[in-house]
């Protein structure tokens, strides 16, 4: 199993869209690395949800249920999406600023390439960030 950081401005769409869906395409990503990212999910692998913007931390866990497929929304065929479902909904959320103040942290692609909205995260990572 994999995990993975993936992330979204919530006035878009939010993890509590997410909720409520109880599924969802995640398209429209248009960088080669994150694409790349998207290729190598698996079905099962876990992903943290982010919300970008004026929030800045993660506020929930989803599932990959599908894995790649050509992005419907693309025309060129470049792109790839692949499908989520939510897990759960963090009781608190994790914020960029306490990430960046814990030295576990300091190797995470959040921090080191904060443009990037599909990023892969260590089992460690991962672990450490829920036990916060």
């Amino acid at each position: 199993m994999n995990y993975w950081l993936v992330k979204t401005e919530p006035e878009e769409y939010s993890f509590d869209d997410l909720l409520r869906d109880g599924k969802v395409i995640w398209d429209g990503v248009r960088n080669y690395q994150a694409r790349n990212n998207l290729k190598l999910m698996k079905k099962g692998d876990q992903v943290l949800v982010y919300h970008s913007g004026k929030t800045k931390d993660i506020v929930g866990i989803a599932e990959v249920i599908k894995e790649y497929y050509p992005d419907p929304t693309d025309k060129t065929g470049m792109w790839v999406v692949v499908e989520l479902k939510p897990k759960e909904k963090l009781k608190n959320t994790i914020t960029l600023t306490l990430i960046k103040n814990i030295k576990e942290l300091n190797d995470l692609p959040l921090l080191k390439q904060s443009r990037l909205s599909v990023m892969p995260v260590s089992k460690k990572e991962f672990d450490f960030m829920l036990d916060i």
